[in-house]
């Protein structure tokens, strides 16, 4: 079998992908094959219907016949990976279960958990891999995917693999979650990606914090700052969230949003504060057309319009002649502002734009000597 290396995290959303794409790529410019899968999928792409994530996803009820999964059952966030580091379809590694309420409920009435045998079982999906390294994306957090006997110290334990911590990092308090894996997992936690700091923290805890990680027995491999690029959440995902009926340009709901701006004020301290924002969405009531209007002027990738009532068709035809998708939403604005809010950090990384950055990111903040040469690929 294949070397293995697990990518873990403390919490849902803490950047696994970006860095296992930013990884995967330095592998492969050293001539170092890779494979990549999921254990648990979270997310996949379902027959005849939009890519949902499974958590999501509607499922049968005690007694129902269940959702049809696909097969093989390859999450969407492996095929994503496999098709930007252009890799061939046996090195991609089928999921062995789905999270999702339907499979959560199915275990749960088994009333039994079968750890060993669920990572046995999966075990066999690794005696094909034929690449120098397999590395798996395990659950959002150490406990997620215990029902299944598939978390993460599950994994780490029944393959024999160590495991590679990516971590949101917000104050010296965020060391708790770390000495919690760093008990969980043992000798088997090689070290940790800071990931999502502040970018004028960076230097200071490159020089303060990784030696004092270190110290703790958790080697820090990279400090990576926070970027508004890869919290963003695309304007398709935004409708879909919100149930959003897209009134013109459909052909560009794959803009980026990076922010978000409410148009409550008068028109004149909405046009100085728009200026000093980027990529913006911009929610404000249906009724507030000089708000609109000036909102279409600036670096605005949408504009959401709440409460009742038509947009007019002259804001209509400056969005169109502008590019600038216009969504209108049945919800109120304070409701359709924390959908939104919701949204950004928690999406997943499904877009060229974003990968090539996460490219960059792990290049010039993470320094992985020492995890090939513990995995004899130096």
């Amino acid at each position: 079998m294949s070397k293995t290396l697990l990518i873990g995290s403390c919490r849902s959303f803490s950047g696994k992908s970006a860095l296992v794409l930013g990884l995967s790529r330095l592998l492969s410019e050293r001539g170092i094959s890779v494979s990549f899968g999921k254990p648990l999928a979270t997310s996949l792409e379902r027959e005849g219907q939009d890519k949902q994530d499974a958590t999501s996803a509607g499922g049968a009820s005690s007694g129902g016949a269940g959702p049809a999964w696909p097969d093989p059952l390859i999450d969407d966030d492996v095929r994503f990976v496999g098709e930007t580091l252009e890799l061939p379809p046996e090195r991609l590694i089928p999921s062995l279960e789905v999270l999702a309420p339907s499979t959560a409920h199915a275990r749960l009435l088994e009333g039994e958990l079968h750890a060993s045998s669920t990572v046995e079982q999966f075990r066999s999906h690794l005696d094909h891999a034929t690449s120098d390294l397999v590395i798996l994306e395990a659950a959002g957090s150490l406990s997620e995917g215990l029902l299944y006997g598939l978390s993460l110290v599950q994994l780490a334990e029944g393959l024999d693999a160590p495991v590679i911590l990516v971590h949101l990092w917000h104050d010296s308090r965020s060391v708790d979650d770390l000495l919690e894996a760093r008990q969980e997992l043992g000798e088997r936690l090689l070290g940790v990606v800071l990931n999502a700091v502040t970018p004028e923290d960076v230097p200071r805890l490159e020089k303060e914090v990784s030696p004092a990680l270190e110290r703790l027995g958790l080697p820090v491999y990279g400090v990576m700052p926070r970027s508004p690029l890869l919290r963003s959440v695309t304007v398709a995902e935004l409708a879909r969230r919100l149930g959003a009926e897209v009134v013109c340009c459909r052909d560009r709901l794959d803009l980026l949003v990076e922010t978000l701006s409410i148009g409550a004020m008068n028109v004149n301290s909405a046009m100085e504060f728009f200026r000093k924002r980027r990529n913006m969405a911009v929610v404000t009531g249906a009724d507030r057309t000089d708000i609109q209007l000036a909102a279409l002027e600036a670096s605005t990738q949408c504009l959401i319009l709440t409460g009742v009532g038509d947009p007019l068709p002259p804001l209509v035809s400056r969005a169109e002649e502008l590019e600038v998708p216009l969504l209108r939403v049945e919800q109120d604005t304070l409701t359709t502002v924390e959908v939104i809010e919701q949204a950004f950090g928690h999406v997943r990384l499904h877009e060229a734009v974003k990968a090539t950055y996460a490219f960059r990111l792990v290049e010039q903040h993470c320094r992985f000597e020492p995890l090939l040469n513990h995995l004899g690929l130096g």
